[in-house]
């Protein structure tokens, strides 16, 4: 287990598990993973189900995802990864026990029988653990074979957890939390909330750089002066740590500690179980030099 949480030191395989359509973060994010291709192998981008103003229903948020990832690739003229693109769940967990069925968990199973302990397939989280948690009930035995990297939850430092990807499906997060997977958590609200980016620093450093740095700085721009309403705004990148943690070498864009393994409650609490298993946690983010990264693979 300890080994598999470290940062991995060679090139990996990886795939994103992602609500693309959710806000503009994860375009960031997979528009980040794609240019590290020294380092990342992306070999499955999965369209995760998300609910709120942009989607009525969890089916809706997931298809719109799908959508916007083909849209990020054709932007990036890397259409040759849309073949690895699948549908994820077209809905949330209904309890610990009953996975959802989707051509991205079949997908995960079946790609995670290429890998072992000594070499794992890394599972970045970017969303509503639903398609993961749903991989973990079908086939069990895949967490002796993949590592989750999941963006969700607060500080523990924070009074709750109640944040978006952990509130869309707790039952989910009880899964993967309980489960024997090898996992690290990105902490949103009081660690990766540091992450901002300014209009400022947009229009100077990535509008205009290539196709995917305009659309980029305009869908940013654009949500962001929808609530800003005329007053000064950054907006948080989050999804980019999580995968940033996978080029994490000598923690150069972040600080992490080995810690028990927590669970939460459906009242959306941590949990802190007598447990001698353990998981990764991120603690801090060195958001200048993890921005100077994001911003020249943008800007290639």
């Amino acid at each position: 287990m300890m080994n598999r949480l470290a940062v991995p030191n060679h090139k990996i395989d990886i795939v994103i598990d992602t609500d693309t359509f959710n806000e503009v973060d994860d375009q960031f994010a997979l528009t980040y993973a794609l240019g590290s291709e020294d380092k990342l192998n992306v070999v499955g981008i999965y369209a995760a189900p998300f609910q709120n103003a942009k989607a009525e229903t969890p089916e809706i948020g997931m298809e719109k995802s799908y959508e916007e990832i083909h849209k990020i690739l054709k932007l990036l003229k890397k259409e040759e990864y849309a073949s690895c693109v699948k549908k994820g769940s077209k809905t949330f967990l209904k309890d610990e026990k009953t996975p959802v069925h989707s051509e991205a968990v079949d997908h995960l199973i079946s790609l995670s029988h290429n890998y072992s302990k000594e070499n794992p397939l890394y599972v970045v989280g970017l969303a509503a653990i639903t398609d993961i948690a749903s991989a973990l009930l079908l086939n069990p035995s895949i967490a002796e074979r993949i590592v989750v990297v999941w963006l969700g939850g607060y500080g523990q430092h924070y009074k709750d957890a109640d944040e978006f990807n952990l509130r869309q499906d707790v039952a989910g997060v009880r899964v993967v939390f309980n489960s024997e997977v090898p996992l690290i958590q990105i902490p949103c609200r009081g660690v990766v909330s540091d992450f901002r980016v300014s209009k400022s620093e947009l229009l100077e450093w990535v509008n205009g750089k290539s196709e995917i740095g305009s659309y980029l700085t305009y869908i940013v721009i654009e949500e962001a002066e929808q609530y800003a309403k005329g007053t000064p705004w950054t907006r948080v990148l989050w999804d980019v740590v999580a995968v940033a943690w996978l080029l994490n070498e000598k923690e150069c864009f972040m600080e992490e500690r080995i810690i028990p393994r927590v669970s939460v409650s459906y009242d959306k609490q941590y949990i802190y179980p007598k447990t001698d298993k353990i998981m990764k946690y991120i603690y801090y983010v060195n958001r200048d030099a993890l921005m100077k990264d994001l911003f020249q693979k943008i800007g290639r």
